[in-house]
């Protein structure tokens, strides 16, 4: 079984997947954190010493070695993953359990708020600015987002929750 989690930042992709692969005992990932294992650096350290377009590239591929070469995982994408060359359209290929954590502009902004010193997107933002910044980046990337077989919403509700909407709407 092959599930992947989509979702802007802050939208729960690694909390949920984590409990959601205990659940089905399955192994999860987490593309930054693969990422970040085989190319020995932090995505923040990509980003800064090689660019984003590395990075995206790079992405890209492990996106597709991942769903070519495992079976049985959970994989949390990037807020950007599905947004860039055709990782959506590879995404949909390599399963049909794709699903959208879908939180509103507000539950996002509280959410992130608490943690915006370890997300260097958002890091420099101002507070009161943060809202329109999710609000624009949720405009360019929920055509992507939307594309998932379920969209999950998750406003208010505990990573056990979705975790078991989720469960029950797996093929």
């Amino acid at each position: 079984m092959r599930i992947v989690l989509l979702g802007y930042m802050g939208s729960g992709k690694t909390t949920v997947g984590k409990t959601l692969a205990t659940d089905v005992d399955i192994d999860f990932i987490d593309l930054d954190d693969y990422i970040e294992n085989s190319e020995g650096l932090s995505v923040a350290e990509i980003f800064a010493s090689k660019g984003e377009i590395y990075f995206r590239k790079k992405e890209g591929e492990y996106l597709k070695m991942i769903l070519s070469d495992k079976d049985n995982f959970v994989l949390s994408t990037g807020g950007g993953t599905p947004c860039y060359g055709d990782n959506m359209n590879a995404i949909l290929e390599g399963t049909a359990n794709v699903f959208y954590l879908k939180v509103s502009i507000k539950e996002l902004t509280e959410r992130l708020l608490k943690e915006k010193e370890h997300r260097p997107l958002i890091k420099n933002i101002a507070d009161t600015d943060l809202p329109d910044f999710i609000g624009k980046h949720l405009f360019e990337r929920t055509l992507f987002y939307e594309r998932a077989h379920h969209n999950v919403y998750c406003d208010n509700k505990t990573s056990e929750k979705i975790t078991n909407e989720i469960k029950k709407l797996l093929v």
